[in-house]
């Protein structure tokens, strides 16, 4: 009889450079894997289980609705869509959801957004995007082609025209950018996760803003790795003075079930009209009410606490040897250790947490949950690895 990883390295396609670690079962904050070996999660998922493994509340709302409908099309209205979807709109005081499977979708309904919204108000030579240097948007030819690193482009060139990168925080390279090109949209994230989880300056986002108004292009955030109370806030954009045009989020959206979402301003809500654009599965009655479960439980005083957490790690961090520096925002830390950063994953895997790596980093992304109690042990485990 193959093993399981003999088995998977016969029939799944070659596309991952799994850990020698395989996982069976888990609860809240613990992954346990096939020698019964337990381990504290510290990736959730990459930034996907916001509520841990096996939670309760989403696990019964999950249960419910598989007791209902597990699926319609997008030809009959479900509860657990347009539940979600007000939700989303009064938790962010925009006006419109489109629902799809996965963040790289979302942001595909974004830059189709924003292309139509150009088209519509400037012209149809008003289609570029700008996005950041360092970002990282998705792995769709287009989301690919918005994506601002090189290394993703080189094996599947062409790619789709009309994205424009230009350094994060560069603010006179912005502003020739845009003075110079036909621009329909910026798109940033407001910390760039894959890019090595750093946070944009106040000031350059401040500027885009401003910019935005001068030039009269959209503001699209891309909250697919920061959103949904991943930084302390509901959504990154959140701890900055900027008011997006279109938000796209995933990841921790669903809380372990695919669902992705592009969120609309008035400014852009009558945009897309029938036949624009769909998705066979986007609103799914099972993703959508897991959803709920999860969006419905962001409330102020759970979102204080990721920042006490936040503040936590950062402080346990900020003198340790073997630390050269931590960045983040949230629960979404980044830590630059003079071991490399695959050493130390390494590491702290052998001694039962599972931690992820960002560029040159270690990258946190626990459940939002996690308790102090675990959240202690697992740094300082990490910090006997440094």
């Amino acid at each position: 009889m193959q093993t399981l990883t003999n088995k998977d390295k016969t029939y799944v396609a070659n596309t991952y450079n799994r850990f020698p670690v395989e996982l069976v079962s888990g609860k809240g904050s613990y992954f346990y894997d096939t020698n019964g070996k337990k381990y504290i999660d510290m990736g959730s998922g990459i930034g996907v289980n916001a509520f841990g493994t096996g939670d309760e509340i989403w696990k019964s709302a999950v249960i419910s609705q598989l007791d209902k409908l597990q699926h319609t099309s997008n030809l009959y209205y479900t509860e657990p869509c347009a539940e979600l979807a007000e939700l989303l709109c009064q938790k962010t005081g925009m006006k419109k959801v489109f629902f799809s499977n996965s963040g790289a979708e979302a942001n595909e309904c974004a830059i189709k957004v924003a292309r139509k919204w150009a088209s519509d108000n400037k012209g149809a030579d008003w289609y570029k995007i700008v996005t950041l240097v360092n970002s990282f948007h998705g792995r769709t030819i287009t989301t690919l082609a918005a994506t601002g690193q090189e290394h993703y482009h080189e094996l599947f060139n062409p790619l789709t025209d009309g994205f424009i990168h230009t350094p994060a925080n560069d603010t006179q390279a912005l502003k020739k950018i845009v003075s110079e090109n036909n621009i329909a949209a910026v798109m940033i994230e407001c910390v760039q996760g894959e890019g090595g989880v750093i946070p944009l300056e106040a000031d350059f986002v401040n500027e885009i803003g401003a910019l935005s108004k001068e030039h009269n292009f959209l503001i699209i955030v891309d909250e697919v790795q920061t959103g949904n109370g991943r930084t302390g806030k509901m959504y990154a954009y959140m701890n900055f003075n900027i008011s997006p045009d279109i938000v796209s989020t995933a990841k921790g959206l669903g809380g372990g079930l695919p669902i992705g979402a592009a969120i609309l301003s008035e400014r852009v809500e009558g945009v897309l009209g029938f036949g624009d654009h769909g998705s066979t599965y986007g609103g799914n009655p099972i993703c959508a009410a897991a959803a709920v479960s999860v969006v419905s439980r962001l409330t102020d005083e759970f979102l204080a606490e990721v920042t006490v957490k936040s503040k936590f790690v950062f402080d346990f961090f900020k003198d340790v040897a073997g630390v050269e520096a931590i960045s983040g925002m949230g629960l979404m830390i980044g830590i630059k250790t003079k071991k490399p950063a695959a050493e130390v994953v390494k590491a702290a895997m052998e001694k039962g947490v599972l931690c992820l790596t960002a560029k040159d980093k270690v990258r946190l992304l626990p459940p939002l949950n996690i308790s102090m109690e675990d959240l202690k042990e697992a740094v300082d485990i990490i910090k006997s690895c440094l």
